[in-house]
């Protein structure tokens, strides 16, 4: 192979890499080439399709015209005959047998021709369904990529978003506000605290004060006791 034929290889491959990388991001290009093509087939394939039916549609009309053609010299044969004009008979029956032999090798190509036509339109529905098929899968196919994708892009989002800052600067709070209600707390044990201590002291000089009313009041019982024993 010349350098030229190989660089026009190496061409084609870096090419056709390229679009199989287009047709990756771009999958809807590869479907419509796909539908393009087949429409293209469908096309091809139609016109073979109409003149096969054209053939068989020839073919029965002259199959037709030599039947007529048949039965007219069948009449025309028994009539020669039944009038003793042999030599008129014997070219009619000629002309039958020639007649009947074509009859034969055209309804053997009438029969082919229909099973042509057939099977052609088989073929033509077929890809006609295969084209609509293609439609449905690329709408399909097209809409779960965009979804596909767009988890993708959401994903990356998602990944790409860092609350790490946020998380600490709650944190921060939390342990902010949690020592805030830990000192109001504290204040307030503390100030409890320093209530019992006062009520405390405060009972225990009460105490001290109805002791030493009691013993006032038991020292003037005794005295008048004695008060009295004297005056007896």
């Amino acid at each position: 192979m010349s350098v030229f034929g190989r660089l026009a290889n190496l061409w084609k491959g870096f090419i056709s890499l390229w679009i199989s990388d287009v047709e990756k991001d771009h999958p809807e290009i590869a479907y419509e080439n796909a539908i393009n093509s087949m429409v293209e087939k469908y096309s091809a394939l139609k016109r073979a399709t109409a003149a096969i039916i054209r053939r068989r549609e020839e073919l029965a009309e002259r199959l037709t015209s030599q039947q007529k053609e048949l039965a007219q010299v069948t009449s025309d044969l028994n009539t020669a005959i039944e009038t003793n004009q042999d030599d008129l008979s014997v070219v009619l029956i000629q002309k039958k047998n020639q007649l009947e032999s074509a009859i034969a090798e055209l309804q053997a190509d009438a029969d082919l021709a229909a099973k042509d036509a057939d099977s052609a339109k088989q073929s033509l529905l077929s890809v006609q369904n295969e084209i609509k098929k293609l439609k449905a899968e690329k709408e399909t196919m097209v809409a779960k990529l965009e979804s596909a994708q767009a988890r993708m892009r959401i994903q990356e989002q998602l990944e790409g978003l860092s609350v790490d800052a946020e998380v600490q600067a709650l944190d921060n709070v939390r342990t902010h506000i949690k020592t805030q209600v830990a000192q109001a707390n504290l204040n307030k044990e503390l100030a409890e605290t320093d209530l019992d201590s006062r009520l405390k002291s405060l009972r225990t000089q009460s105490g001290d004060v109805t002791a030493k009313q009691q013993l006032a009041e038991m020292k003037a019982a005794a005295a008048a006791k004695r008060a009295a024993a004297k005056s007896m």
